[in-house]
């Protein structure tokens, strides 16, 4: 009850500013109806995004204006096919149960099936897939399958319902994740707090055992994550609130360093599910809505401790 308190006093020093992020587009494509991860391509200008649970193993690339990347390939064979007939890049030897985020790092994208609302799944995982050129590339492949475990649930389900996961992010090459909790039993009673977990091994034959590495009782429901591209920010995406984490001064207790925060109006944002960098100054939010909102850094408060 006190870190719940603490979080509620926090909400109400920093009031909503709706002026300090701007919707800038909206997606229409047809196939993409619940947006629910994104991360910058290495392909300028163009970022990679997922539908929600409930979808096929494909991805689609975006540009910030909201439209759907075509590879040259299917323009050329289909010329008079419409644009909204594209289903996206589909992913041969991979199954979309629950993806949730999509992260990348050295040429690979991680599309990360970690969606676990009831707490009870056993084969939580990160599908390894090497990025592809969206503008000549219309399929490809999953070339691992990375099995992970959380080191603290001893549980199917398990006796707290701390073990659901929306927010991933790589750092100097590794694969980390932030929880989200809910009451025992209740899917859609939440509780405050979020922990920081970290991929130490790409075991395909067997679980991959995360490693525990910080926590933070003031975040409640992490949507997203990303490290800026400069790798001195981490922001993550809650449904109230953006935080951005300065890189700490020692290993990767991203979680304990000075942080800068804005509350999201969410009237506006409304369901609000991923987060990208678009430059070392400024990040794009988008939410299952569909909606692309551009954020500044200066919108922040200065960073703090909290």
């Amino acid at each position: 009850m006190k870190r719940l308190l603490k979080s509620l006093t926090v909400l109400l020093i920093y009031p909503v500013c709706a002026a300090d992020i701007e919707k800038i587009a909206e997606v229409t494509h047809p196939q993409l109806d619940e947006m629910s991860g994104i991360v910058a391509s290495t392909y300028e200008d163009i970022y990679w995004v997922h539908n929600d649970s409930g979808d096929r193993a494909r991805i689609f690339a975006i540009k910030v204006d909201g439209s759907v990347v075509l590879p040259r390939l299917v323009t050329t064979l289909f010329p008079n096919r419409s644009s909204d007939a594209w289903e996206g890049y589909s992913i041969d030897n991979a199954w979309h149960q629950d993806w949730e985020d999509i992260a990348i790092a050295d040429g690979a994208l991680f599309i990360a099936d970690v969606g676990n609302n009831d707490n009870s799944r056993r084969d939580l995982g990160v599908y390894v897939v090497s990025e592809p050129n969206p503008n000549y590339v219309h399929k490809t492949r999953a070339a691992k399958f990375l099995p992970i475990r959380y080191p603290d649930q001893l549980q199917y389900p398990a006796k707290q319902w701390h073990f659901d996961c929306e927010a991933v992010f790589t750092f100097e090459g590794k694969l980390y994740f932030l929880t989200k909790h809910r009451q025992p039993g209740k899917p859609m009673a939440w509780e405050p707090g979020t922990k920081l977990y970290r991929l130490d091994t790409r075991h395909t034959d067997q679980q991959n055992v995360l490693t525990l590495i910080d926590h933070h009782s003031g975040i409640t429901l992490a949507t997203g994550a990303d490290v800026s591209p400069d790798s001195d920010r981490l922001a993550i995406l809650t449904y109230a609130r953006l935080w951005v984490f300065d890189r700490p001064l020692h290993e990767d207790k991203w979680l304990q360093s000075n942080v800068r925060v804005l509350d999201l109006d969410r009237n506006l944002v409304r369901q609000n599910e991923a987060v990208a960098w678009e430059t070392n100054e400024s990040l794009l939010i988008t939410n299952e809505n569909r909606a692309i909102f551009r954020v500044s850094l200066d919108a922040l408060t200065p960073p703090a401790t909290y």
